[in-house]
């Protein structure tokens, strides 16, 4: 009896050893780099039956394995947006990317839709948005932005469409004061050397 305790509280201790990591006091913060989309420009996503919209990462000198991710949106409206195949936007501490099924959110989300405008990407360990820099650990990003849209359904001919700017557009881009003022300068300068070019050649 004591010889299987025994090796059972060894089998626990070494158990628990082996899932202890070890951060060196010089240890850098840990980071997490957005490699999908581009962070220098706002990438446009369009709301609309399979299209899915895909978030990737890496992860830099991060020791301590993140026990979950919580990957959302923050939009202009002020409402955050969970991101990804759950409802609470929780994934593996390991991944290094999400896809997201925008239409069908919001096809389930009728109440609170995704709206059609700016985001911001936040993505943090278990420790929240709002953890300090740690050496080891990954600290929380917010660097991608991205913005929805949702496109507009066709309108046939047959159905009475009409170009709102193309009917008059000639007539009320001539009656510009602007375009007006270039013409008359250009008819001056066409006429002016008309009649040099006629007494030049008179006097010839």
């Amino acid at each position: 009896m004591s010889s299987s305790s025994s090796s059972g509280s060894q089998a626990a201790s070494s158990s628990a050893a082996s899932s202890t990591v070890s951060v060196p006091a010089s240890a850098a913060a840990g980071s997490l780099t957005i490699t999908q989309p581009p962070t220098t420009v706002t990438s446009f996503y369009k709301i609309a039956t399979n299209e899915m919209v895909t978030f990737g990462w890496n992860f830099t000198d991060v020791i301590v394995s993140p026990t979950h991710l919580t990957v959302s949106a923050l939009c202009d409206n002020g409402n955050t947006y969970p991101v990804g195949p759950g409802s609470s936007g929780i994934i593996d501490g390991t991944a290094t990317q999400v896809v997201w099924d925008v239409y069908s959110y919001q096809e389930s989300h009728s109440d609170n839709p995704l709206p059609q405008a700016t985001c911001t990407l936040l993505i943090c360990d278990e420790r929240g948005l709002s953890a300090t820099r740690k050496g080891g650990y990954m600290n929380p990003n917010s660097e991608a932005t991205f913005a929805f849209y949702t496109p507009q359904a066709y309108t046939p001919l047959s159905s009475g469409w009409t170009c709102s700017i193309c009917s008059n557009g000639f007539s009320s881009y001539i009656a510009q004061p602007t375009v007006i003022t270039i013409i008359a300068t250009i008819l001056v300068v066409f006429l002016s050397g008309f009649q040099l070019l006629r007494s030049a050649f008179r006097a010839t």
